[in-house]
């Protein structure tokens, strides 16, 4: 019997992806540290929680991410995918063991010095800065296979077993229900004499936002164009101009007008942002030519360019 080839690349994908999980790790912990921690307000997702945890009880988040984390990476191995179980597993140990090296448990690094501290002062600037690079994270940890751990894992599976259900408003409620405990768990004072503070859930609110903002941008991609679908009676002359001046190919397919009944011609073509007004000039020549646009957020595969 022959044995499994090893494949060299494909461990060789896994161990970068791990490495970049590693950095992404990193990153989230200075996150938490720097502008977070000492700011009195929760993210989003799992980690607004712990956060909430370890402000009334001072339990290390640390700690309750590996205590979440590793029964859930368990169940996404066996019910998600190995991959995505093994890079969010190295995320979410890396992260738990950053935070604790950086945290006052251990503190590694003084970063009294680096620290964003409001001072009490209504800012909204750590929670822009927190949310970006949270949504950074998150943005390239989906688009390596992976998550950040907690209710992302829960949200994987949420996909693969119903694609259909839009996970948004599960994420929505989860990120409202923090945001109101938040109102409770940052007030201070006894329970008769306590001042509602507003100022934890604002910041709760645009730190989801930000973070939800930059992470989608990220999955997109950046690639996005513009995809022309083209009806006209004039399709050697539009694709001649496509060649000539956009340097682009195209896609003609045969149709037939419903209303007059008349041989027509469909141009499929995606063009880059800046070329966006070039093909409106070009079209704008022709009569009996119709379009219509659509936003493309990614483009894959190649092809060779048109001499």
């Amino acid at each position: 019997m022959d044995k499994p080839k090893f494949d060299r690349r494909k461990l060789r994908t896994i161990f970068i992806d791990c490495l970049i999980m590693v950095g992404l790790a990193l990153m989230f912990a200075f996150n938490y540290e720097l502008f977070i921690i000492e700011n009195d307000f929760a993210p989003a997702g799992f980690n607004g929680i712990a956060t909430m945890v370890e402000y009334k009880s001072g339990f290390s988040v640390g700690y309750l991410t590996l205590i979440v984390n590793v029964p859930l990476c368990i169940f996404a191995f066996f019910c998600i995918s190995k991959d995505f179980a093994v890079k969010t597993a190295v995320f979410s140990v890396a992260y738990a063991l950053f935070v604790l090296l950086l945290g006052d448990e251990v503190k590694l690094i003084d970063l009294s010095r680096v620290r964003y501290y409001t001072n009490g002062v209504d800012t909204i600037f750590p929670a822009l800065i927190a949310g970006a690079i949270g949504g950074f994270v998150y943005g390239i940890a989906f688009r390596r296979n992976s998550s950040t751990g907690g209710a992302d894992i829960i949200a994987k599976y949420v996909s693969i077993r119903d694609p259909m259900l839009n996970f948004f408003w599960i994420n929505f409620a989860i990120n409202a229900a923090i945001a109101f405990a938040s109102l409770f768990v940052y007030t201070g004072g006894a329970a008769e004499e306590a001042i509602i503070n507003y100022k934890p859930v604002c910041l709760c609110m645009l730190y989801c936002f930000l973070s939800s903002y930059v992470g989608n941008a990220i999955i997109k991609g950046s690639k996005t164009a513009y995809k022309f679908f083209i009806v006209t009676t004039h399709p050697e002359e539009i694709d001649a101009e496509i060649i000539k001046k956009l340097h682009h190919g195209a896609t003609k397919l045969p149709a037939k007008g419903v209303y007059s009944n008349g041989d027509r011609t469909v141009i499929v073509c995606v063009v880059n942002k800046r070329q966006l007004v070039d093909f409106r000039n070009i079209l704008k020549k022709y009569d009996d030519t119709f379009a219509f646009v659509e936003t493309v957020n990614e483009t894959f595969g190649s092809f060779a360019r048109v001499k």
